[in-house]
């Protein structure tokens, strides 16, 4: 794919706006930057961005990524070979294509929409639709911007809707979060309540971790890598399945209240070695 750079990075290359000010040029950058010979996961997932990003290619046993005009198909290394991992696991066992949405921006950094994590090249969506009729032919580009990703719950309940959902989901979950690299999965609580009915006591399940909407698809997050020393990873997770009070919250009055009107939230206050690996 020929590379082009964005007029709004060559404005940011002779005005001096800071990472860290209220202007976001990140979502502007068509590049990759690298500031040493290796990738460096920067800050935090919802306040960070990536040095010497890779691109995962649109097309792969096992995966294809969807949305390509959203220009969010980078990330670490190690975000790269865990899909591609994934996608060979998936094919090995019949169990459909993955389809891939957002990774993250190729400095990484805030998005201008749609999220406020993947700003570390260390988190990927991944659609609960397994498709059978990507496994023999590569998707046409107006295809991957079309097409939606189905609800696995049925009629906007918690309920899980049986058309959408089936034991190959539970599985490419599973292979998921038995992965050592992963820190944990978002799922809707809904899909964690049906794991915890299905596979109750099982290890992997601890880093299903229930999260507000995710009933479409859902967040993988890899854990900081080790060479990544400005990498700031999240607290450990608790002990346990999570099949317990703390899921039955999910489900309640309090949970369900109406979301109060909040102003728009403020831009990430991001490291300021994200200005050398903007600007780099």
């Amino acid at each position: 794919m020929k590379r082009i750079t964005s007029c709004l990075l060559c404005l940011a290359l002779f005005n001096p706006i800071s990472a860290r000010s209220g202007s976001n040029p990140w979502a502007g950058v068509k590049t990759t930057a690298a500031l040493g010979p290796g990738a460096e996961s920067i800050g935090s997932y919802t306040a960070g961005c990536l040095s010497g990003a890779v691109e995962l290619p649109p097309n792969g046993a096992g995966y294809q990524v969807m949305r390509l005009s959203r220009h969010r198909y980078y990330g670490h290394p190690h975000l790269k070979k865990f899909i591609e991992a994934l996608g060979r696991s998936s094919a090995a066992e019949h169990l459909g294509v993955l389809l891939i949405g957002d990774l993250g921006q190729p400095r990484g950094g805030p998005t201008l929409t749609g999220h406020r994590s993947h700003q570390t090249g260390l988190d990927v969506d991944i659609w609960f639709l397994l498709s059978k009729q990507a496994e023999n032919r590569t998707l046409a580009y107006n295809e991957r911007e079309s097409w939606n990703a189905p609800s696995v719950l049925r009629d906007h309940s918690d309920l899980i809707d049986s058309r959408q959902w089936s034991k190959a989901n539970e599985r490419i979950l599973q292979i998921t979060a038995e992965m050592p690299e992963i820190d944990r999965l978002f799922v809707n609580a809904g899909v964690k309540r049906e794991l915890c009915r299905t596979h109750a006591g099982q290890n992997w399940l601890r880093k299903i971790r229930p999260w507000w909407k995710h009933d479409d698809h859902f967040h993988v997050r890899l854990k900081c890598p080790k060479d990544s020393r400005y990498c700031e990873g999240q607290e450990p997770l608790p002990a346990g399945d999570g099949c317990d009070a703390s899921l039955a919250w999910w489900f309640s009055a309090e949970a369900k209240a109406p979301a109060k009107k909040l102003p728009p939230p403020k831009a990430p206050v991001l490291p300021a070695r994200c200005d050398q690996v903007l600007y780099h």
